[in-house]
């Protein structure tokens, strides 16, 4: 394996066959140029890379509970700052600060202490591998789990289609922060990813990525599909790439031909219970929300 690859993440972690993370942490920290601190909330990424007595990490990591690892980095990035101020640290020293969490560690759980050090303005990156639900515990539905998506506590059934409420719209809260850059980016698309953490890890000011990344073991589809299943997500308009760099939308990638969204949906068990007569609303619902969504990015893009 490619040693520049695995210079901050190191191969022999315990992540499912087809897990999309590893490859969003290695794509954002190998465009870190200086040292790096990395802060990890509970979750897939933090149990799966710190087997003790093992870990994949290469770089100063921290691990703290779910809700607080925005704090957490918020603090290291704080306490370096003095730490230069008072001649303890050369001046010259550059480290970025970098925060991943998965749904639970932000948009859920770790929500407080995110605004908190969006709010406050430290130097740091958040990044969010966004799967869609609690997978680390088993697949529950979490604010992020799509309209319509079967999970352990919100099965299909008589009683109803699957989850019943839209998704929160993250990125729209991170941008009330009024920060200097966030972006939405699927790993799928690496090239597109990687020019994303180039201008996040560049920002002044706290910066926010959010990436999709399938859960193959959830989402129940073959682990050599997870890359072919983002990229239907972008396709068919489910997950727009975009950008807001200091208040201006911009869509970095926009789809040449749109694909229905059930080409998206029956690629994954987590969906197989919308195909029949009676939850055709179902879907029909669900292109209405994809289609809304992106014009409305449109809308602002042209503005």
């Amino acid at each position: 394996m490619n040693k520049e690859l695995t210079k901050h993440f190191a191969p022999g972690h315990s992540a499912c066959a087809g897990c999309a993370f590893p490859s969003i942490v290695r794509a954002v920290l190998g465009e870190v140029k200086d040292e790096v601190v990395v802060a990890n909330a509970t979750g897939c990424l933090e149990v799966t890379s710190s087997l003790y007595p093992y870990t994949a990490w290469k770089t100063p990591w921290i691990h703290n509970a779910f809700e607080n690892a925005a704090a957490t980095i918020s603090g290291v990035e704080r306490a370096y700052e003095i730490l230069k101020r008072k001649g303890k640290l050369p001046k010259d020293k550059k480290i970025k600060f970098v925060a991943f969490g998965g749904d639970g560690g932000t948009y859920d759980i770790g929500l407080q202490s995110l605004s908190g050090a969006l709010e406050r303005g430290h130097n740091f990156l958040y990044v969010l591998y966004d799967n869609e639900g609690y997978m680390n515990t088993g697949n529950q539905r979490s604010s992020a789990t799509p309209y319509g998506a079967a999970t352990e506590t919100t099965p299909s059934g008589r009683a109803s289609f699957g989850k019943t409420e839209v998704r929160k719209n993250l990125m729209d809260i991170v941008a009330a922060h009024h920060i200097p850059y966030l972006a939405q980016a699927n790993v799928a698309y690496m090239a597109d990813l990687k020019k994303k953490a180039q201008k996040a890890l560049a920002a002044s000011g706290p910066s926010f990525l959010t990436v999709f990344s399938p859960c193959t073991n959830n989402w129940k589809f073959p682990t050599s599909q997870y890359v072919a299943i983002a990229k239907l997500a972008t396709e068919t308009n489910f997950w727009p790439l975009y950008e807001i760099e200091n208040g201006k939308h911009k869509i970095t990638l926009e789809p040449k031909n749109v694909k229905p969204i059930s080409e998206f949906l029956k690629t994954q068990g987590r969906f197989k219970h919308l195909f029949n007569e009676k939850n055709q609303p179902v879907i029909e619902e669900m292109q209405r929300l994809a289609n809304a969504e992106f014009a409305r990015l449109v809308n602002l893009t042209e503005k």
